[in-house]
């Protein structure tokens, strides 16, 4: 069994590792650091765990008895703790954090994008979960050199992605029954999205025009794009069908997709429309799993060289 531990246990993203991990078949989570909650148990703070586990979260952290270590603290503590602790060379650590997303040290922990670096890796640094859908939505394009005019993108996403510690922007009564745009044209997930598309392309990318938005809802992103393409709307299902072929958790749809289909799961739905010269693609995740600790697990699975989909078959929440 492979040995897990957590470090930062008491947020949303460590509260659904945590989740899968206790039901992954080849995993034992061995100790969930936490200085905020130590001593208390895992499910009073994860509540959707009472019942299923009696570990306590802990200030103690074993380096030497664990395989693989998931960061799941704030942007900037994970540095930090990487930085302050002597870990051994061949723990396998997964920072869910921004701070290694352009570190050349870690991997970056997109399967769809670097499947074959992964599986040789120690260090991953997973993706952002806007990144992803939106990396998800145009990979095939600059693969083929096809991103030649400005990509217009509106994501949304919902109110987890702000983090569980509680905010002007989060609170329900605010949220509630309410749409807004933050970080118009420069969020900070633009850099490793860039950066990922010129490694397929090259330097001759042309801009992003990303408008990001928060939803009244609780969990997933919809992104929405678009740009200009001379390939019609077979010739591109084609395109990214076989992009994606090897893909367990990326489908490539032709119906309309809606965020239920993605909630609750790690998978992702790409859906492409031609409108004239437009190519319009849809892609759908949940921020949480797919977009956070969905991902990470099969960042894991590949480095312990499982197969992909392992303790990740997640049914969706249709109704």
């Amino acid at each position: 069994m492979i040995q897990a531990a957590i470090i930062g246990g008491g947020g949303y993203t460590a509260g659904e590792l945590i989740r899968i991990l206790l039901y992954h078949p080849k995993v034992e989570l061995a100790w969930v650091h936490s200085n905020s909650q130590s001593g208390k148990m895992i499910s009073d703070i994860h509540e959707d765990l009472i019942g299923e586990t009696s570990l306590h979260f802990t200030k103690d952290m074993d380096f030497d008895g664990v395989d693989v270590l998931f960061l799941c603290s704030g942007h900037g503590e994970s540095a930090r703790f990487v930085n302050q602790q002597q870990l051994p060379e061949n723990l396998v650590v997964i920072d869910l954090s921004q701070d290694f997303r352009l570190d050349e040290s870690f991997v970056y922990g997109l399967p769809e994008l670097h499947r074959s670096q992964i599986q040789g890796s120690k260090r991953i640094a997973n993706c952002g979960c806007f990144a992803t859908a939106i990396q998800l939505g145009l990979l095939p394009l600059a693969k083929a050199g096809l991103l030649q005019s400005a990509v217009h993108i509106t994501a949304v996403t919902g109110a987890t992605g702000a983090g569980q510690s509680p905010g002007a922007t989060t609170h329900f009564s605010w949220r509630n029954n309410n749409l807004s745009v933050y970080k118009p044209f420069g969020h900070q997930h633009l850099a490793e999205i860039k950066r990922s598309l010129s490694a397929l392309q090259g330097d001759h990318l042309p801009p992003l025009h990303f408008i990001p938005m928060r939803g009244d809802f609780a969990r997933g992103i919809f992104a929405s794009m678009y740009t200009q393409c001379d390939l019609d709307e077979e010739a591109l299902y084609e395109l990214y069908e076989q992009y994606y072929q090897s893909a367990p958790f990326t489908h490539v749809i032709r119906q309309n997709p809606n965020l239920k289909q993605v909630v609750n799961t790690n998978r992702a739905l790409v859906h492409l429309e031609k409108h004239g010269d437009q190519v319009l693609i849809l892609s759908l995740i949940d921020n949480l799993l797919k977009g956070a600790s969905g991902q990470a697990v099969q960042n894991m699975n590949l480095i312990f060289q499982l197969p992909e989909s392992t303790g990740l078959r997640l049914k969706a929440m249709v109704f």
